[in-house]
């Protein structure tokens, strides 16, 4: 029994096997990076390649953690060491064949000088890992190029099609119901010198995303002696500046919602289930299996093999009620680093839009501005052009080639403006038919209903059409007061639930009619001293929650009551100001902050058992542009720091008390302001001095 429980036992603990061992790439990296006094890391290499080196070094110092996770999340393998809770995003990879597309494009999508770039980066985790080994994660090393690449091609399906990817693996899940709502989104403002009180042009960069994780900011700036240079965000991962700016030009991404996905109803063979119809024929579904391994406790692991399946629409799942497949825009998209890396490189709008007509991204609105005064808006996404006569509402019939698209809407061909007359652009995840305050607005009239492009308007964009708009004079310090205003539209959603409520009338409970004088009496104001707004937003976000997931939410009445409730036990008044209990908290610290959901100072937060809100996603690096007379100047700000994992760091949370107060630092990018707020400046193992 011993001997042949040995065996077993050998392959689940690796019987002690030295960690593999990490080929060198052979290249010397000719690269320093310099900590400015807030730890950003500024990189100067010689090459390209050299940059991403350091790039990669310099964010490890930092993330080391969550880069790594990343990495074995698009490897489809990050279960061997997160356990059970991530195998489905190992299945996920692995269904999706991310590493076989990211292979493909390799060397058909993307240029030797992109390429070099992903291998440098590589090469910058492989070291690091070298020179820390307590640090490395089982199975990540050594990393490759194609594992960068692979890296957006994973991203590009979570983003595009995450949510109907769950519903559909989900078999409690009905796939008729009715898609749940869009993620929480973005900002996006921008201003040319003709509608500037100084007659400079102004951008601003304001993704909301998760504050920890594989897709929260990194702040970076980059410079090669080949002529790359670029500041601003990337995830962990990121060989490339994913939105920010360079001397000439700048660009913001926000969450589009276009209808991106179909899934498709399989008709199977009486008598045999790995067969299907298609055009009058029955075809055999492509199949295979896939070796999961879950780690279980300690070194102990379990391997589970799973059944994946694909059709000529994309991949297969069988559930309970069918058996379905799903196609999604840039599917078998791999070159997605080429186009970003170009959009960095750029150096006037003519060269930004030859990237951007590469077309490999397959959805986010894009928010371009410059030097020489352009604003430029593009509704940028791969929109399918699908055929008449079939329902794209729900579930498709997949019987059929006629439903079968692969062809999309030219880029050229998508909503856009171009230098509005009005001389301000904006989009924060509304329809782009809203994009400018004049009449240079793209026509829905215009595109196809079957495209699916959004008609809505969040609060954030009706706000910032209130602010920009009556504005023709728009100094520095309102262009920032805007962004971070506080305020729910009288015209928004938020405002509408509020009067819904109150026109129901005011209930006969004397506790509960004290709540509902309380909610009568908000402004719909956010501000941290606020007395109204704890108990709009307790009472609002659970609604706005359901809603967003599809579900039927609770009536606005019953979710008042349970905020007074919160606030009676937790605070020992209905009003307490807003701050008390919209909190930022990050090691030792814990700050009251304003802002909150939909709002264009866009806080995100979740319950704590302490009955106050805990901030987790929302406005996260921000990046105020200008160009003027003397160039360009920006500055940011992060949530917390840019030690976004090492608690130790003095930066693990220098940032947040400017940030609560909604404040930013300047960025620096010629290397005498670095150097004259220097506080570190080194190189990289294995890089030349």
């Amino acid at each position: 029994m011993r001997t042949r429980w040995i065996p077993i036992l050998c392959l689940a603990l690796a019987c002690g096997a030295p960690a593999p061992e990490i080929p060198s790439s052979g290249q010397t990296y000719d690269v320093h990076i310099l900590r400015d006094s807030w730890g950003v890391p500024h990189i100067f290499g010689a090459r390209d390649a050299d940059v991403a080196f350091g790039l990669a070094w310099a964010h490890a110092e930092d993330d080391f953690a969550t880069i790594q996770e990343s990495l074995l999340m698009s490897r489809g393998s990050l279960a061997a060491v997160r356990g059970r809770d991530a195998a489905r995003y190992d299945f996920l990879s692995r269904w999706l064949r991310v590493q076989d597309v990211a292979r493909a494009a390799w060397e058909r999508d993307l240029s030797p000088e992109a390429r070099a770039v992903a291998e440098a980066y590589a090469d910058g985790i492989n070291r690091f890992g070298q020179h820390h080994p307590d640090q490395v994660l089982p199975g990540v090393l050594p990393v490759s190029g194609v594992d960068l690449a692979a890296g957006f091609v994973f991203q590009n399906a979570a983003f595009v099609a995450g949510g109907e990817l769950a519903r559909l693996l989900d078999e409690d899940r009905a796939l008729e119901e009715e898609k749940p709502e869009p993620p929480r989104g973005s900002n996006s403002f921008a201003v040319a010198p003709k509608r500037s009180a100084d007659g400079r042009t102004r951008l601003a960069v304001n993704s909301h995303q998760p504050w920890t994780g594989p897709v929260a900011w990194y702040e970076a700036h980059l410079r090669s002696d080949e002529g790359w240079e670029a500041v601003g965000g990337v995830f962990p991962g990121s060989p490339v500046i994913l939105h920010g700016h360079n001397r000439h030009l700048g660009w913001a991404h926000t969450v589009n919602q276009p209808d991106l996905v179909d899934v498709f109803r399989l008709e199977i063979h009486p008598e045999d289930p790995n067969r299907y119809r298609f055009d009058g024929e029955w075809r055999e579904l492509e199949q295979r299996k896939i070796p999961i391994r879950v780690r279980l406790w300690g070194p102990f692991h379990w391997t589970v093999q799973r059944e994946v399946l694909a059709s000529v629409h994309g991949p297969v799942v069988r559930r309970k009620d069918g058996t379905f497949a799903v196609r999604f825009a840039g599917i078998g998209e791999g070159g997605m680093l080429e186009q970003i890396y170009r959009m960095n490189r750029a150096q006037n709008l003519e060269e930004f839009r030859a990237a951007m007509r590469l077309h490999r991204i397959a959805m986010f609105n894009t928010l371009y501005a410059d030097e020489a005064g352009n604003v430029w808006y593009v509704y940028n996404a791969k929109l399918p052009l699908r055929a008449d006569g079939h329902d794209w509402s729900g579930v498709v019939d997949g019987s059929t080639s006629e439903t079968l698209w692969s062809e999309y809407l030219p880029f050229d061909a998508l909503p856009q403006v171009t230098n509005p007359a009005s001389g301000f652009a904006q989009n924060c995840n509304s329809t782009p038919y809203r994009t400018t305050d004049g009449t240079d607005n793209p026509r829905q009239d215009e595109f196809d209903p079957k495209l699916g492009v959004e008609t809505h308007m969040t609060n954030r964009a009706l706000r910032a059409l209130e602010l920009f708009g009556p504005d023709a004079s728009i100094t520095r310090d309102e262009f920032f007061a805007y962004k971070f205003d506080m305020a729910y539209s009288r015209e928004s959603d938020e405002a509408g639930w509020v009067r819904q409520l109150l026109e129901a009338g005011p209930p006969e409970d004397p506790e509960l009619r004290e709540a509902w004088d309380r909610i009568a009496a908000w402004d719909l104001g956010a501000e941290p001293t606020n007395r109204g707004t704890a108990i709009g937003i307790l009472t609002l976000l659970p609604y706005w929650n359901a809603l967003r997931r599809g579900l039927e939410p609770p009536s606005l009445l019953e979710l008042l009551g349970r905020a007074a409730d919160t606030l009676r036990e937790h605070h020992g008044r209905l009003d307490p100001p807003w701050e008390q209990v919209n909190r930022l908290r990050r090691g030792d610290l814990d700050l009251g902050v304003g802002g909150g959901p939909d709002i264009l100072h866009a806080v995100y937060a979740e319950p704590t058992d302490d009955g106050r809100m805990r901030g987790v996603a929302g406005d996260s690096y921000v990046l105020m542009v200008e160009w003027g007379p003397r160039g360009v100047r920006s500055r940011s700000i992060h949530q917390f720091g840019s030690a976004t994992l090492d608690a130790t760091s003095p930066h693990y949370a220098d940032q947040a008390v400017l940030f609560a107060k909604r404040m930013t630092k300047p960025v620096w990018l010629d290397e005498q302001d670095v150097r004259a707020n220097l506080i570190r400046e080194y190189v990289p193992a294995g890089a030349t001095p």
